[in-house]
């Protein structure tokens, strides 16, 4: 795929052929697609192209195509294409992050002209993507994965590591802690950022059907095979393959997946022919595939392939200096995506975050920051707020320390490491607060800007 291309997904043919032939002939690259699934494929944190696709599809409809690729990369320029009735619903989308939408019927030069905008919009994103990185400034790696603890900062010198390297690894994390998302940054660091990345839920794979859906099939392979079919594998030919959630594959399977990571090959069922494969694996499952290889569930030859290099991905428990920063930043993605007014949030209520358990981690935070934001309130009563500080209170004989560093840390990160609000609202001396800050090690520097998300 080259550089800025134009995924078109459309079911008309008719249409889509036509399309992609005007746009084509307008001086575009263009790629066309029947299904929306195989854009998610292409479209990644530095797809340096567009996508222009209809709203009403089977399956997968234009709308979920459109946050998926905003869960990859909320810049994505997505063009809706839509019939007369849909009009209102892709206003809508529009407030939701969509670039532009065009009415059917329409003339080719029209579309040509919105998608040169975009990628304009597009390119001039990456630029200043690059920019900032040169500057000195959170690179992507940083953005996706946010946190200034010791185990973020070393998980994403592990990536920056591996990321370029072709080896096959495994990642364990907890549900929600952010599998999906470092997978996908392995494959943008890699020199197969270009090619496609087509991640595979195991769990929800129907059983009667895996082989096929995983390996394609010949016609008449089994009743029911009309057509000869690509698998997923064929599919993410050059690029990489994410297996989520490994250990929900069936044994029988899983020997099948260890002859592919062996020989690089795949056959079809139906055929006798091996098609040369080439491919990254990565795979991700939520607990150590230890346990259940010693269960019988998983076989350990499978298991010593995948697991060349292991990742292990902090919870938020591990991590809950992060959780202020890190609700701060998904509370002003969530203003962006609902297209809502940035808002303050107290230091008492980001201590009462950092204090609450997260056993969905990420997912679970930035569903509480979806609600916070939609003014459905948090998933804690506000009164909670005070008994937090009562009980730190009771404590303090024997916790000050601890108390004192939190509350101070809170408010520096709620006001982006601007000294004056944080020592009027603390009821402190600008000289009492830089000896605190002193004290305990904390360093203004760190937390410039972090307010600014909200600002």
């Amino acid at each position: 795929m080259s550089a800025e291309t134009i995924l078109l997904v459309d079911d008309e043919d008719d249409l889509r052929h036509s399309t992609a032939q005007g746009l084509e002939l307008a001086g575009f690259d263009v790629l066309d697609f029947a299904s929306a699934e195989r854009a998610t494929h292409l479209a990644g944190f530095g797809f340096k192209g567009i996508v222009i696709t209809d709203i009403r599809m089977p399956g997968m409809d234009g709308l979920t195509l459109m946050n998926r690729l905003h869960e990859i990369d909320r810049d994505i320029p997505v063009i809706l294409v839509t019939g007369h009735g849909d009009v209102q619903l892709a206003v809508r989308a529009m407030r939701e992050g969509a670039y532009d939408f065009l009415e059917k019927p329409f003339v080719t030069g029209q579309l040509a002209e919105i998608a040169a905008r975009a990628l304009d919009y597009r390119r001039l994103v990456l630029e200043n993507r690059v920019l900032r990185a040169a500057a000195g400034q959170s690179d992507d790696l940083e953005q996706r994965l946010l946190g200034r603890s010791n185990p973020m900062i070393e998980l994403r010198r592990k990536i920056r590591t591996i990321g370029p390297t072709d080896t096959d690894l495994l990642i364990i994390g907890e549900t929600g802690s952010g599998k999906e998302v470092t997978a996908r940054a392995l494959h943008d660091l890699s020199q197969r950022a270009n090619k496609p990345y087509v991640a595979i839920n195991c769990a929800a794979l129907p059983a009667n059907l895996i082989e096929s859906e995983l390996f394609g099939h010949e016609i008449g392979a089994f009743p029911g095979a009309m057509r000869a079919r690509f698998g997923k594998f064929e599919l993410a030919q050059g690029g990489t393959i994410l297996l989520d959630e490994i250990g929900s594959m069936p044994l029988d399977v899983q020997g099948k997946l260890l002859r592919v990571i062996q020989d690089r090959t795949i056959t079809r069922l139906g055929s006798n022919d091996a098609l040369p494969l080439d491919v990254r694996f990565l795979a991700t499952s939520k607990t150590p595939l230890e346990r259940d290889v010693a269960a019988g569930r998983f076989r350990a030859d499978l298991l010593y392939r995948l697991n060349v290099i292991t990742l292990n991905i902090p919870p938020l428990s591990d991590r809950r200096e992060d959780i202020p920063l890190l609700f701060m930043q998904l509370l002003s993605e969530a203003a962006s995506r609902y297209r809502r007014d940035p808002v303050s949030i107290s230091p008492s209520i980001l201590t009462a975050l950092g204090e609450r358990e997260w056993p969905g981690n990420v997912r679970e935070l930035r569903n509480a920051a979806d609600r916070y934001i939609l003014d459905l309130g948090l998933p804690f009563a506000e009164s909670a707020v005070d008994d937090l500080g009562a009980a730190h209170t009771e404590r303090l004989a024997d916790k000050v320390a601890h108390f004192e560093r939190s509350v101070i840390e809170r408010a520096l990160i709620a006001h982006g490491g601007s000294l004056k609000p944080v020592y009027e609202s603390l009821g402190l001396s600008r000289k009492s607060l830089y000896e605190k800050m002193q004290k305990h090690g904390l360093d203004r520097s760190r937390f410039v800007g972090a307010g600014e998300m909200l600002d």
